[in-house]
């Protein structure tokens, strides 16, 4: 693999990240203690601390990473305990973005599906905690996002014409023992779970329903950008009722997006094809992938045939400052 720090020389240093993780001790013990050693089949739970968070940051050229928990998220069955860790792994991203006010952003955890802790959470997290946004995971123990009982959040999440990270996780049930047993999730089941929830949630007409969400789905939208006609075409066939069935097709230039993962070259072109390029941003997922991975894969983005210098400049900052406005400014609200 090319040397890191030469092939990161000549970046600039002001890029933005919407997908970034971290993993702070505590939250890795009560993994552990759920039994998620291995969280959605991967090897192990990777080390995160922030020395190695702003190092990785500065090898990528990212003046200001959004934080987020991953999959499985907070929720291992027990709501009580699911709001106490919500609460704590989102007042300490509180206290890193403090710490680092220029360096880092927050999107919140939910304690989900347990509606009344996740709408007193989404409260305190964005009042006063400051947050950027929420992230969701694209099912809570069944809970799709497209699911009536979500109405509550959706509308209030509306109200304060909130940002909404949405993170892949494993589906509800499984569908195949062998295939589970020689892929982590994170290999396709991934994309398949994100293109069945964000397709939820559009028939569902959340989106028509709550237009003031700004919604960023992952991986350069899974398989959306190349199903999106074939969903069209089943959704106006079988749908039940008279109501015009909402358009894939239009969600996909309303929907946010970013391109953690290895989009290019093929997945992010067939995105460009469908989606508003003003509304694509860039995402590492460190570290659940690895500061070489994330500088191979930035390298490749920075590369692709697609991108001209504007488009590379709107989706590494310009396309999240629209997003975010307080990151002009830099430091914490």
């Amino acid at each position: 693999m090319t040397d890191v720090s030469q092939s990161s020389a000549t970046r600039s240093s002001d890029s933005i990240d919407v997908h970034a993780h971290f993993v702070p001790d505590f939250y890795a013990d009560a993994l552990r203690g759920a039994g998620h050693e291995k969280p959605d089949g991967m090897p192990a739970i990777p080390s995160w601390d922030v020395d190695g968070a702003l190092k990785t940051m500065d090898l990528l050229g990212v003046r200001t990473a959004l934080l987020s928990v991953s999959s499985p998220g907070v929720h291992f069955g027990d709501d009580a305990r699911a709001r106490q860790l919500a609460r704590r792994v989102n007042e300490e991203g509180r206290r890193l973005v403090l710490a680092h006010p220029d360096r880092f952003g927050l999107f919140a955890s939910l304690p989900l599906p347990d509606m009344a802790g996740a709408l007193d959470e989404a409260a305190y997290a964005l009042d006063e905690l400051r947050a950027d946004g929420i992230i969701l995971e694209t099912n809570a123990h069944g809970l799709y996002l497209g699911d009536p009982r979500l109405e509550p959040l959706y509308a209030e999440l509306n109200r304060r014409k909130a940002v909404i990270l949405v993170h892949p996780t494993s589906p509800a049930c499984d569908c195949c023992a062998r295939l589970k047993g020689v892929f982590p999730a994170p290999a396709f089941e991934f994309m398949f779970e994100t293109t069945r929830s964000i397709t939820d949630m559009v028939v569902a007409g959340v989106l028509a329903r709550h237009p003031d969400l700004r919604i960023i789905v992952p991986h350069a939208g899974a398989a959306l950008p190349v199903l999106l006609d074939r969903i069209e075409l089943m959704s106006s066939l079988f749908m039940p009722g008279t109501s015009p069935v909402p358009s894939m097709r239009q969600a996909m230039k309303t929907l946010h997006f970013d391109v953690a993962g290895s989009p290019v070259p093929v997945l992010l072109s067939a995105l460009l094809d469908v989606a508003d390029p003003a509304k694509i941003h860039y995402g590492s997922d460190y570290p659940f992938t690895p500061a070489a991975g994330c500088d191979l894969l930035l390298r490749r983005l920075e590369g692709a045939e697609r991108v001209t210098p504007a488009l590379r400049r709107a989706i590494l900052r310009d396309n999240a400052l629209a997003l975010f406005p307080r990151l002009r400014e830099g430091g914490a609200d």
